[in-house]
């Protein structure tokens, strides 16, 4: 795998967008062999298109509003400017050393060619007839390389097997094919794959959808980089199988062309949420997968990032106890945040009071659950039996005695396994919290 940045279009190109591109793909895991910048290879470029101009397959354009790589003028049929095409190459020669521009565009030969034709692994045989291609730029007035001459000249330099690439560069391949040939160069396979789509029917595109088309923000969500690539893989591709859930080994040995989809695919997404529920449902899978210690090590960044004191031997306690829980890695904050916390964040005693009871009850549990609590050993076995046997003594079904325990404990009423909870919580935390809970009930 070569890893090359198209960086030769300067407004475009930022420290921090390659940044993000390095960062995503060392997340996800996806190495390379070998790594180039195209704007590093500008003499190479030149050289090349210099090679073709040589050769007759190219023409200087020294017309003034002619000097970009995608400039036809608006709502014209425009392929190729006569006056500058059919220059004589001493006249050419002249102008250029007077110092004076121009652009080199490829000589589209229609009179002796009547199409261009290729192969592509997913869309199957493409023509294209030469009287619909205009003659396109390789080098700009400023001397620097189109996008079609760049890439081409690095893809033959670098002996480029497979070109696989979007959708929406398939029409580019008629040009770069006729760029190949006259640079003497094998033409490489081409596989064309379906775009990734907005629900909306729109392109999926950072201008218009921002975070949503960043792999960083997967990351920073708490998405494991093996699910991700999962998900990703599933987007315009199937094995030949029901399965989804898929290591990287298993997707490569299960990859072929045959599985691509020709339709683009949609990755669904609303405003208020940025993420497909299918990758969230691949995720949680993955965690589930997990073990302890791997769950401990993965939540760790995401408690410390919120302000709570999380040692790994905690987070390897908790562990066990939230991973059926989470979703996504950063949800180990709402859903265990409170085994971090020195104070309970203010919640409403009303919480503590049982179904079908009042405070006087929930009172009457929590007094009782603090004289049992101070003395018996502190394991979540004998918390069982202990707290379900002060239950009938006092004449209340289990529900009504563990919820007033939970939420004191825990801050509230949706939280993992009560006696497993106390037991990481341990002896000190847990009759502080429940003295707490009965002076706001007092």
């Amino acid at each position: 795998m070569v890893l090359r940045i198209d960086d030769t279009d300067v407004e475009r190109n930022t420290a921090a967008s390659e940044a993000s591109i390095f960062d995503g793909l060392r997340w996800l895991g996806l190495g390379w062999d070998e790594e180039y910048r195209q704007s590093g290879r500008l003499e190479l470029h030149r050289k090349l298109a210099q090679a073709i101009l040589d050769r007759g397959l190219a023409y200087r354009d020294f017309t003034p509003a002619r000097t970009g790589e995608d400039d036809a003028p608006q709502g014209a049929a425009w392929l190729f400017n006569p006056g500058m095409r059919e220059l004589s190459k001493e006249e050419s020669d002249r102008r250029a050393a007077a110092g004076e521009p121009f652009v080199v565009r490829f000589r589209v030969p229609r009179e002796t060619r009547s199409e261009v034709r290729f192969r592509d692994a997913v869309y199957g045989e493409q023509s294209k007839a030469t009287a619909d291609i205009e003659d396109f730029a390789l080098l700009r007035s400023t001397g620097v390389p189109t996008y079609h001459m760049a890439s081409c000249a690095d893809d033959a330099d670098l002996n480029i097997s497979h070109i696989i690439r979007g959708q929406d560069h398939l029409t580019n391949t008629f040009k770069h094919v006729l760029i190949f040939e006259a640079l003497n160069a094998a033409v490489p396979e081409f596989a064309h794959l379906p775009l990734l789509i907005a629900p909306d029917g729109a392109k999926l595109s950072k201008r218009k959808h921002g975070p949503v088309v960043s792999v960083t923000t997967y990351r920073d969500a708490g998405f494991l980089p093996q699910a991700f690539v999962n998900f990703l893989c599933l987007l315009g591709w199937s094995p030949k199988d029901d399965r989804e859930r898929m290591t990287l080994e298993e997707l490569t040995a299960a990859f072929s062309f045959e599985g691509i989809n020709r339709s683009n695919a949609v990755v669904n997404f609303t405003e208020t949420d940025p993420f497909d529920p299918k990758a969230v449902w691949l995720n949680a899978e993955y965690i589930r997968a997990l073990s302890n210690e791997e769950v401990a090590d993965a939540v760790l960044p995401f408690l410390n990032a919120a302000g709570l004191k999380a040692t790994r031997e905690k987070a390897l306690a908790v562990a066990p106890l939230i991973r059926e829980r989470m979703k996504l890695l950063r949800d180990a904050v709402p859903v265990a945040g409170f085994f971090f916390m020195e104070e309970l964040p203010p919640y409403d005693a009303a919480e503590l009071i049982p179904q079908k009871g009042d405070a006087a009850m929930a009172l009457k549990v929590l007094k009782r659950a603090k004289e049992l609590l101070a003395g018996i050993p502190f394991s979540h076995g004998q918390l069982d039996s202990t707290l379900r046997a002060a239950a009938a003594e006092l004449g209340l079904k289990a529900g009504q005695m563990f919820q007033p325990i939970r939420v004191a404990v825990c801050g509230r009423k949706n939280a993992p396994p009560l006696f497993e909870t106390m037991e990481v919580l341990g002896r000190e935390t847990c009759l502080k919290r429940i003295e707490r809970a009965i002076e706001m009930l007092a």
